[in-house]
C-alpha cells in the first residue's frame, strides 16, 4: 500500500473510541430502565429517585426536571377499559350540553342582557360526566360523600344534568338567573344562600374555590384524626379554570396539600386555553407551566392533553417529529387551529415538516378537524381520574387540555367565546344536528328545552349510575343537631360567671378574658370537643400558651421533634390529634380553615365551632372576599378580631391600627358584629352565639372585637344581658342628678367616657348618662327592620325601635366615642337626628403609646368633655365664652390639623 493511502485512512482518536464505548453503555442503562418500567411504574420511579440521590451524594449537580412531554402522562398500553356505556353516556352528554346552551340562549333571547355562559361548559362537560357516572360519590354508607367544588361560569351545566334527573322541572330552567318573579328560580352561580339545598360551595369568584378546596381536605383530616368523623374514601374535586390560576390564592396554598400529604384531593384543570377575552398564555403553554408549579409543590401530576384519536399518529411517528412540532407550538397556535378548520390545521400544523404531511396523508380535512383533545375522550379521563384516585401520599392534579366553547360552531375557540350568550340559527342548526337533538327547527330556534320520556334508556341510565353512587349530586343537607351530636348543649349564661363576676383590682385584656374562656368552653363535656380554635401564626401573642399545651396543635404527622422548651410547664406541643389549628402567616388559609370548620354542620353533619383569632387590621380588608363566600354558604362561628381598635395597639403604627374593621363586617348581611368593652359583656355575647347559631339553627356568623389593653374588669350590673346582645344600655347613670345629655361609649374607649362623664360632672357640674354600645350594627338594623315595617303599614299602629324606647325621655345631645371611624356611630343619625356628635379614629394610625393616640385622635376623655361642652354652648345650654376657656385647660389644642387627614 502506497504511503498517500495509509496517511489518508481515517484514524479513530481515543475520544472517539471513548465516547462511543459511552454511547453503548447509556443503550444498555435505558434497555435495563425500559425493562424495570415495563415491569413497575413505581420502582421505575423509586430507582430514579435512587440515582437522584446518589449523585447529590457523590458531588454531581443534576437539574431538576418539573416538565414532560407534551403529550398524555398515561401510555395507551396502560389504560383500562372504559366500564361504562359509552353510546349511552355520548347520548346523556349531548342532551345536557343542549340543555345548558338552550337555557342560556332562551333567557338572553326573551331578557336581552341578563346574562350567563355557554363556552365554560361546553368545555368541561365530559370531565363532569366521567365524575357523575363513575367517581362522584354522594355518599359512603351513613357517612358523607364527596365534595365538589364546580367551575362557577359552568353552573348552566350543573343545572342540565339536574333537570334531567328531574330534581328540576321546565319552569325552573325558565327562571334561570330569575329568582325575583314569585316562582323558584336559578341562581347565576353556584350560591348556597340562594339554592339552600342544592349548592355547597361558592366558587365563582376567582381562586376561592381551590383555596377553599385545599383547606377542606385539610379540614376533614383533621375531624378524622380526631376521631369526630369516620374515615372513608370521599375525595374533594376542585374544578378549576386555567385562566383563574392567575388568581393569586388559586396557587398560593398548593405546598399545604403536599405538606400535609392530602391524598383527598384532586384538582382537574380545565385548560381550555382562553381566559375571558383571550388566550391565558398566548406565547407559552399553560399547561407546561402548571405541571411545573404542581410539580415542584410535590404534586402528582397528570396531563390529559391528547384524544385517543392521536394516539394513531403517535404510534405511527418513528421520527419523533410529531412531538416535537407539538413543543414548537404556543397555546396561541393550538387555539388557531381549534377556531379554523382541518385545511387549515393540515397546512399549518402538520405542513411544516413534509414527513407529517405523509403522517396524515389517509386522513380528509374532515377527520383531521375533528382531532379530539384530551379533555373531551371519556378514556383518557376516565384513566386519569382511577389513576388520581388510587394515588396515596399526596395531592393529585390534571392538567386537561379541551376547547372553550367545544361544539358551539363557529364561536369555539375564539377570544369572544366566553361573552356568547345566544346563537345565530345557523349555529343552532348546527348543534342541533351534531348532538342529534329530537326537536322542530323553530323550537331550536328559540332554544326550547329537550327531556325525553322518564322511561327512556338514557334518563334510566342516569338515574342507574347516580344510585350506585349513592344519589343526586350537588346536594345540601343540613342534619339536626341530634342526629350527629346528641350531647351538644350551649352552656348557659352561669356557665361564664367566672367571667361576669368581674376581675376586681387585677387588671387584664378582653383578650386574655377571652382566652380564659376558651380553656373553659375546649373543657366543657357539652361544646368541648367541637370547639375549633384558628390562629395564623400568633397563639403566644394572643395568650394560648395554656391551651397549646392543653389541647395541642393539630400536625397530621404528630410530633416528629423535641421541642426546645420541653423542660417548661407550658412547652409547645403539636399532636395527630391536636385542636388548634396554627396556619402560619396565611389570613387566606386561616379564613379557609374557618369556611371548612364553619360549614361542617352542613357537609358532615358536625356542629363545630371555630374561633378564628386574628389582627383585626388583618382581617375584613384582606379577606373580605372569602368573608363574603362564607356568608354565602350559610357559614358559622366567631371572628375574634384582636388588638383591636385604633389606639389600643401600642406602637405598631399605620398599617396594623384597625378603624375600620366594623365598618367592613357591617356590610355583610349575615355577620353580628359586638365591640365589646368588658369581658362580661364577651361572655354574654359568645353565650348568645353558640345559642343562636347551633341551637337555634340561624344562618349568621359573629364578628366580635378583643383589645390588648389591661385594666380593671367591672362586674356585670344587674338585668342588662338583654341589652348587651341587642347592643345598647345604660351602663352609668348621672352621677348628681337629671342628666342633660347622653354619652355612648365601646371598647376601651367606654373607659375613657366613663372619665369623661367624671370630668363634666366634679370640674363643669354637667350631668351626663353613661351607655355601652356593644354593637352600633345591631342597634342600626333592628331601627332599620321597624322603619322598614312602619313604612309597609302605614293603617297600623306605628312601632319603635328598641333605640328609639330606650332614649324616649332622654336630655340632651348624643356625644358618641369609639376607636373606630365616625361612620360607625353616623349609622344612628336618622334615629338620633342633630343630637348625635360623633368622636371617632378617621385617618391613618400612628406609632405611639394610647395616651397620645388618643389625643392626637380626638377620643379621650378631654376630647370628648370639649366635644360635649362646645355642643352644649351651641345648643345655648353652656357659655361660650366658657366653652372656649374649657377646650384650654382641657389641654386641647384647638388650631391642630384635622387626623382624619393627617
Amino acid at each position: 500500500m502506497a504511503m498517500s493511502s495509509v496517511m489518508d485512512a481515517p484514524v479513530e482518536t481515543k475520544n472517539e473510541v471513548v465516547k462511543a464505548d459511552f454511547v453503548a453503555e447509556v443503550a444498555e442503562w435505558l434497555e435495563a430502565f425500559d425493562q424495570v418500567a415495563a415491569a413497575d411504574d413505581a420502582q421505575a420511579a423509586e430507582l430514579l429517585g435512587a440515582l437522584r440521590q446518589r449523585a447529590g451524594e457523590v458531588g454531581v449537580s443534576v437539574e431538576g426536571a418539573l416538565t414532560t412531554p407534551y403529550r398524555n402522562t398515561i401510555a395507551p398500553e396502560d389504560e383500562v377499559s372504559y366500564p361504562g356505556n359509552r353510546s349511552m353516556e355520548r347520548r346523556v352528554e349531548a342532551l345536557i350540553r343542549w340543555n345548558a346552551m338552550a337555557m342560556v340562549h332562551s333567557q338572553n333571547k326573551k331578557d336581552p342582557g341578563i346574562g350567563g355562559h355557554i363556552s365554560t361548559y361546553s368545555s368541561l362537560a365530559t370531565l363532569l360526566e366521567v365524575g357523575f357516572n363513575h367517581f362522584f360519590h354522594a355518599k359512603y354508607g351513613n357517612e358523607p360523600g364527596d365534595f365538589i367544588y364546580f367551575q362557577g361560569h359552568a353552573s348552566p351545566g350543573v343545572y342540565a344534568r339536574a333537570y334531567l334527573e328531574g330534581r328540576f322541572d321546565e319552569s325552573r330552567l325558565k327562571n334561570f338567573r330569575h329568582e325575583l318573579r314569585g316562582e323558584p328560580g336559578l341562581s347565576s352561580y353556584p350560591h348556597p344562600w340562594l339554592m339552600p339545598e342544592f349548592w355547597n360551595f361558592p366558587t365563582v369568584s376567582m381562586g376561592i374555590g381551590p383555596l377553599n378546596a385545599i383547606y377542606q381536605a385539610r379540614f376533614m383530616r383533621y375531624l378524622e384524626n380526631r376521631g369526630l368523623i369516620a374515615k372513608t374514601e370521599r375525595k374533594v374535586w376542585a374544578f378549576v379554570g386555567d385562566g383563574e390560576t392567575d388568581e393569586v390564592d388559586t396557587l398560593g396554598a398548593i405546598s399545604l396539600g403536599a405538606r400535609e400529604k392530602l391524598d383527598n384531593l384532586i384538582f382537574v384543570v380545565n385548560c381550555n386555553l382562553q381566559r375571558l377575552d383571550g388566550p391565558v398564555r398566548g406565547n407559552k403553554r399553560i399547561i407546561d407551566e402548571l405541571e411545573g408549579v404542581f410539580r415542584g409543590a410535590g404534586w402528582n401530576v397528570i396531563k390529559v392533553i391528547w384524544g385517543s384519536d392521536w394516539d394513531e399518529l403517535f404510534a405511527k411517528d418513528k421520527t419523533g417529529l410529531l412531538l416535537k412540532r407539538m413543543d414548537e407550538c404556543v397555546d396561541g397556535d393550538f387555539q388557531n387551529f381549534k377556531a379554523k378548520d382541518g385545511a387549515y390545521l393540515r397546512a399549518n400544523f402538520f405542513g411544516k415538516y413534509p414527513e407529517l404531511l405523509e403522517l396524515v396523508a389517509d386522513k380528509t380535512d374532515a377527520e383531521l378537524g375533528m382531532l379530539h383533545r384530551g379533555g373531551h375522550d371519556p378514556v383518557k379521563i376516565y384513566n386519569a381520574y382511577k389513576r388520581a384516585m388510587e394515588h396515596t401520599g399526596g395531592p393529585t392534579v390534571i392538567l386537561a387540555k379541551t376547547v372553550k366553547g367545544y361544539g358551539l360552531g363557529s364561536a369555539q375557540a375564539r377570544n369572544a367565546t366566553h361573552s356568547e350568550k345566544k346563537l345565530a340559527d345557523e349555529q343552532l342548526a348546527l348543534f342541533v344536528k351534531r348532538f342529534d337533538i329530537p326537536i322542530p327547527e323553530e323550537a331550536a330556534h328559540n332554544g326550547a328545552f329537550y327531556r325525553p320520556d322518564g322511561d327512556s334508556p338514557e334518563l334510566q341510565y342516569m338515574q342507574e349510575r347516580r344510585a350506585k353512587l349513592g344519589g343526586y349530586l350537588p346536594q345540601r343537607a343540613v342534619p339536626a343537631l341530634s342526629e350527629r351530636a346528641p350531647e351538644f348543649k350551649a352552656p348557659g349564661l352561669d356557665f361564664f360567671r367566672t367571667w361576669t363576676a368581674g376581675s376586681g383590682e387585677r387588671k387584664i385584656s378582653t383578650t386574655m378574658g377571652f382566652v380564659n374562656l376558651l380553656n373553659a368552653l375546649m373543657k366543657d363535656k357539652s361544646v368541648g370537643k367541637w370547639i375549633v380554635p384558628i390562629v395564623p401564626d400568633e397563639g403566644r401573642t394572643f395568650g394560648l400558651e395554656s391551651s397549646i399545651k392543653q389541647v395541642g396543635i393539630y400536625a397530621a404527622d404528630g410530633q416528629k421533634y423535641v421541642p426546645h422548651d420541653a423542660d417548661m410547664l407550658l412547652s409547645y406541643r403539636e399532636s395527630k390529634d391536636g385542636q388548634i389549628l396554627e396556619e402560619g402567616i396565611t389570613e387566606a388559609g386561616s379564613m379557609a380553615s374557618f369556611t371548612a370548620a364553619g360549614t361542617a354542620y352542613s357537609n358532615y353533619g358536625v356542629p363545630s365551632i371555630p374561633f378564628y383569632m386574628y389582627y383585626s387590621m388583618f382581617g375584613f380588608q384582606r379577606i373580605g372576599d372569602m368573608a363574603w363566600a362564607f356568608a354565602d354558604s350559610r357559614g358559622k362561628g366567631f371572628l375574634m378580631g384582636g388588638t383591636a381598635g385604633r389606639t389600643t395597639m401600642l406602637g405598631e403604627g399605620l398599617q396594623h391600627q384597625d378603624g375600620h374593621s366594623i365598618v367592613l363586617s357591617s356590610t355583610v348581611p349575615t355577620c353580628v358584629t359586638y365591640d365589646p368593652a368588658f369581658v362580661y359583656e364577651l361572655a354574654v355575647v359568645i353565650q348568645n352565639g353558640i345559642r343562636r347559631m347551633y341551637e337555634a339553627g340561624e344562618n349568621v356568623f359573629f364578628y366580635v372585637t378583643m383589645y390588648n389593653e389591661d385594666y380593671a374588669q367591672i362586674a356585670m350590673p344587674d338585668g342588662v344581658a338583654e341589652g348587651i346582645v341587642k347592643g345598647l344600655y345604660k351602663l352609668r347613670p348621672a352621677p348628681g342628678g337629671e342628666a342633660t345629655l347622653q354619652l355612648f361609649g365601646s371598647g376601651p374607649i367606654l373607659n375613657e367616657v366613663l372619665r369623661a362623664q367624671t370630668i363634666l360632672a366634679e370640674k363643669y357640674q354637667v350631668q351626663a348618662d353613661v351607655w355601652s354600645v356593644t354593637s352600633y350594627t345591631e342597634v342600626r338594623r333592628e331601627a332599620l327592620a321597624v322603619e322598614r315595617w312602619n313604612r309597609l303599614h302605614p293603617a297600623e299602629a306605628e312601632k319603635k325601635s328598641y333605640l328609639a324606647t330606650l332614649l324616649d325621655g332622654t336630655k340632651g345631645p348624643v356625644v358618641a366615642a369609639s376607636d373606630y371611624m365616625k361612620s360607625i356611630p353616623d349609622g344612628l343619625a336618622p334615629w338620633i337626628g342633630s343630637r348625635l356628635v360623633s368622636l371617632g379614629t378617621d385617618g391613618f394610625g400612628r406609632s405611639d403609646n394610647r395616651e397620645h393616640l388618643r389625643r392626637h385622635f380626638e377620643v379621650n376623655a378631654e376630647s370628648i368633655v370639649g366635644a360635649t361642652l362646645s355642643r352644649l354652648a351651641r345648643d345655648g345650654q353652656f357659655k361660650a365664652e366658657d366653652a372656649q376657656k374649657a377646650l384650654k385647660e382641657l389641654g386641647l389644642d384647638v388650631e391642630a390639623g384635622d387626623p382624619a387627614r393627617a
